[in-house]
C-alpha cells in the first residue's frame, strides 16, 4: 500500500473484533508517528495507551456522567459555537448517514442516545488512545499534534488495524486526568479508539464523501 492509497484507505471505524492489539505492534505505530513534523522540532504531543481494567473503569465513569446529563467541560473548543453553511450541511449529512445505516429514526431518541453513548467507550475498541499536551503550548502545537494523529491512523493500516478519531473524548477532562494521574492542567486533546475492524459490522459499511478538489483550491499564475 502506498502513502495515496493510504490516505484514501482510512477511514472512521466504529465496531472492532474482541481481539487484543499487541504492544509491540502500538509500539511500532506511534515509533513511525513520532516522525510527524513539529514546529522547531518541539515534538508537543503525549500518548496514553488505555486497555484492560483501567479502560473499563475510565469507560464506565464517563458513561456514567453522560448518561446522568453532565455533558463535560473540555479544556478547548473544537466546534464552532455557531454553525455556519457548508460546514452546518456537511455536519448533518455526516451523521445522518450514520443513523440510517443503523435504521435509528430521528425520533428514537433512546437509540440514538445509546449510540452516542458508544464514543465513550470508543465503541468498545480493545484500545483507547489519549492525546495530551502541556498547556503551555500555544495554538501552533494543535496543527503539531494534529499531523502526529494522521500519522497514527496511516501507520495503523500497515498492521491491518482501524481507528476512529474521538473528539467526544475531549467532553471529561476531568475524569479522564484524575484516573490516569494527568495534571488538569495539562489539555486533553482528543481520543481515538484503537483495534481489528468488525468487516461485518453494519455501521462500518458507509462511507462519508469528499468535496471535490476544485471546491476548495485556488491556483495561482
Amino acid at each position: 500500500m502506498n502513502t495515496i492509497e493510504a490516505l484514501q484507505q482510512r477511514r472512521s471505524v466504529r465496531a472492532f473484533l474482541n481481539k487484543d492489539v499487541e504492544e509491540e505492534k502500538i509500539n511500532a505505530i506511534l515509533a513511525a508517528a513520532s516522525h510527524a513534523p513539529s514546529g522547531a522540532n518541539i515534538q508537543p504531543w503525549q500518548v496514553a495507551v488505555v486497555s484492560g481494567e483501567t479502560k473499563k473503569k475510565l469507560q464506565q465513569q464517563i458513561e456514567q456522567s453522560f448518561r446522568r446529563g453532565d455533558r463535560g467541560n473540555a479544556d478547548y473548543q473544537y466546534y464552532p459555537k455557531e454553525w455556519e453553511n457548508p460546514y452546518k450541511l456537511r455536519r448533518i449529512h455526516c451523521g445522518q448517514q450514520m443513523y440510517d445505516t443503523l435504521n435509528i429514526a430521528r425520533r428514537d431518541k433512546q437509540r440514538r442516545l445509546d449510540q452516542w453513548a458508544a464514543n465513550y467507550r470508543s465503541f468498545d475498541a480493545p484500545v483507547m488512545l489519549l492525546f495530551f499536551m502541556d498547556s503551555a503550548m500555544e495554538t501552533g502545537s494543535y496543527l503539531d499534534c494534529g499531523m502526529f494523529l494522521q500519522s497514527v491512523m496511516l501507520a495503523a493500516l500497515d498492521y491491518n488495524l482501524a481507528t476512529c478519531t474521538q473528539a467526544s473524548l475531549a467532553d471529561y477532562p476531568e475524569i479522564i486526568k484524575s484516573t490516569l494521574g494527568y495534571p488538569q492542567d495539562t489539555i486533553l486533546l482528543c481520543g481515538m479508539a484503537l483495534g481489528y475492524e468488525d468487516k461485518e459490522a453494519q455501521i462500518n459499511s458507509y462511507r462519508t464523501p469528499r468535496e471535490e478538489t476544485k471546491s476548495f483550491t485556488r491556483y495561482f499564475r
